[in-house]
């Protein structure tokens, strides 16, 4: 069933451009030139129920403006949009209080208040039972080990522990949508592991259907078996993680160490040397020759280790881009 569908998604943006110099700027005053900026260029997806989805794209892909839309902050250009049967842009009261929308770097607790009071305002705007509230707030402190936290101000709490009582209050009134925008944004390496086994927990138990974007594939190599790519506002890749690798990049890294600690010998011939480091030397090497390349330096050296791995998921995805920006 399909929770979230979305068909010819457009957004554009009329945007005041500015001359350098003081008589451009006194033009500018009578006679305004403005020029047009797609945010959200034709996107089509449809999200099943339950599903755990990546949402990723460079800086300006339009990531943030889709969840946006979805979540009924703006409205769009053109196309049409659905969750759960609710058109957002609407903003039926029926659909705000099932759905929830976390923003990295939007703050949604009272800064100077404990985050229990903010909880307590969730809990009047959702109009969830005492009872329940209750249950909820217990539950989602004791999964985030941050009971201890309640009754501070918001303030003087570190990232990572801002970022816990942000998804708290996201969750009290438990959503069947939950619109993650950059999550784990600034946070230390324990901290978004944190995070992270947190969701997974929460997405496997409840079933929510989540739409995720991030900038750290650890995020989405923990938590997501789908992934959405989006550049220059639209679509251009919709699948698995492993398949990412398997379309865009034509090569893997070869890691061979040379027995004796012997010093690496010159392997260019046989692909690019990434890394040298005694006696370990990393090849980049086209995918259909690795077996042809190790076959080669085995019989001609001593071995006394090999790995063979595919290109780091952040290379592969920016090489990505630069081709789609090549080709737009």
């Amino acid at each position: 069933m399909a929770v979230i569908e979305i068909a010819g998604l457009t957004k554009t943006y009329r945007v005041y451009q500015k001359s350098e110099g003081l008589m451009a700027s006194v033009r500018g005053l009578f006679h305004r030139e403005y020029r047009t900026v797609e945010a959200v260029r034709g996107v089509d997806l449809t999200v099943e129920a339950g599903e755990f989805v990546a949402f990723l794209g460079p800086n300006g892909a339009g990531k943030t403006t889709t969840l946006k839309l979805l979540s009924g902050v703006i409205h769009p250009t053109s196309g049409s949009a659905t969750v759960m049967g609710y058109v957002p842009w609407k903003r039926e009261h029926a659909y705000r209080r099932r759905f929830a929308l976390v923003m990295g770097q939007k703050n949604q607790l009272w800064w100077d208040l404990p985050a229990n009071e903010s909880f307590r305002l969730h809990q009047q705007i959702y109009r969830i039972e005492p009872r329940e509230f209750d249950r909820a707030r217990d539950e989602l402190t004791e999964l985030l080990s941050c009971r201890q936290l309640l009754g501070r101000p918001v303030r003087e709490l570190s990232l990572g522990e801002r970022m816990k009582m942000e998804l708290i209050a996201a969750l009290l009134h438990a959503p069947e949508v939950l619109f993650l925008d950059e999550p784990t944004i600034g946070l230390d390496v324990v901290a978004q592991h944190n995070i992270q086994q947190f969701l997974r927990h929460y997405q496997q138990e409840r079933q929510t259907t989540v739409l995720l974007t991030s900038h750290y594939m650890k995020d989405v190599a923990a938590l997501c078996r789908r992934v959405v790519i989006v550049a220059e506002g639209r679509i251009v890749y919709d699948g698995s993680l492993a398949g990412i690798v398997d379309q865009f990049s034509n090569h893997k890294l070869v890691t061979l160490a040379f027995a004796d600690d012997a010093e690496p010998p010159d392997l260019s011939r046989f692909g690019t040397v990434v890394e040298r480091r005694s006696p370990k030397i990393k090849l980049q090497v086209e995918r259909a020759k690795v077996a042809e390349v190790l076959a080669a330096v085995l019989n001609e050296h001593v071995v006394s280790d090999v790995s063979v791995e595919d290109p780091p998921l952040e290379e592969v995805i920016a090489g990505m881009f630069t081709q789609v920006k090549s080709a737009g």
